[in-house]
């Protein structure tokens, strides 16, 4: 039987979160993107893991300003998106929508979801139930639109609501709370978010993590995946709208949120 990947998370920069995955059977690991040099060696000392990997999602500073320093020290290999490959410091492999590839005995999904940047992808581990969005899903959020529109984004989430719900989604950022209070704004009759804002009030209060959510919990809560529901489009005053315009609304209101 293939034993499950380790996950060790770890905050870094102000509000970022890197995340080390490990596999026991042949000793990979790769870091989640390298918002920091020293935190993420520090992270996988802290384990005695050898870093092996760095699975960029995209080119963003705050995402792969460790690139080179970890590679120089480690000798790694670092994967990232094919169309952001010219501003993907030490990029050795490229990949695009659709691609799949073994990390150890696991398989790993590439999807492409344009929006926060142009060339943005994630990473899916179907076998384990895991997924690594980045900037592009967050717990009650989703990236700023950057460099391309908000229907490309909506289309990039549609993809992403469409896996299992039990998946496992670890995010870039820790936006949850401000997100949550944002979301309630869309959504203020939605009894399970009421529940998750005090449950994230609480959490970050105690000052824990708020990562992973799940695929499940997002689409119930996370009014980004919820532009056709009606109660918020009744809301919004959008009824007669497009799904994508009803996302569009949103994601501008919580830009000047």
């Amino acid at each position: 039987m293939m034993k499950s990947l380790e996950i060790e998370l770890f905050q870094c920069r102000s509000d970022n979160y890197g995340v080390l995955i490990h596999d026991p059977e042949t000793g990979l690991t790769a870091s989640i993107d390298a918002p920091e040099e020293q935190a993420v060696s520090d992270a996988a000392a802290r384990r005695g893991w050898k870093l092996t990997h760095i699975l960029t999602t995209h080119h963003h500073t705050d995402h792969v300003e460790g690139n080179l320093g970890l590679k120089e020290k480690f000798d790694l290999e670092i994967i990232g998106p094919i169309n952001e490959a010219v501003a993907i410091p030490g990029l050795d492999q490229s990949v695009t929508d659709g691609d799949e590839f073994r990390f150890g005995d696991h398989t790993v999904c590439v999807i492409e979801t344009p929006g926060h940047t142009a060339g943005h992808i994630c990473y899916h581990f179907p076998d384990d139930k895991l997924l690594f969005a980045a900037d592009t899903l967050f717990a009650l959020g989703c990236g700023r639109l950057f460099e391309r529109p908000a229907a490309d984004m909506w289309h990039s989430l549609q993809k992403l609501a469409a896996l299992p719900d039990e998946t496992a989604v670890y995010f870039g950022h820790e936006y949850t709370l401000s997100n949550a209070r944002f979301a309630i704004t869309i959504d203020p009759d939605n009894a399970r978010l009421q529940n998750r804002l005090r449950e994230i009030e609480a959490a970050r209060a105690a000052g824990r993590f708020t990562i992973p959510t799940t695929i499940g919990l997002e689409k119930e809560t996370n009014p980004f995946l919820r532009a056709t529901d009606p109660a918020i489009r009744r809301n919004l005053l959008m009824e007669s709208k497009t799904n994508e315009e009803v996302f569009a609304e949103i994601r501008r209101r919580k830009d000047s949120f």
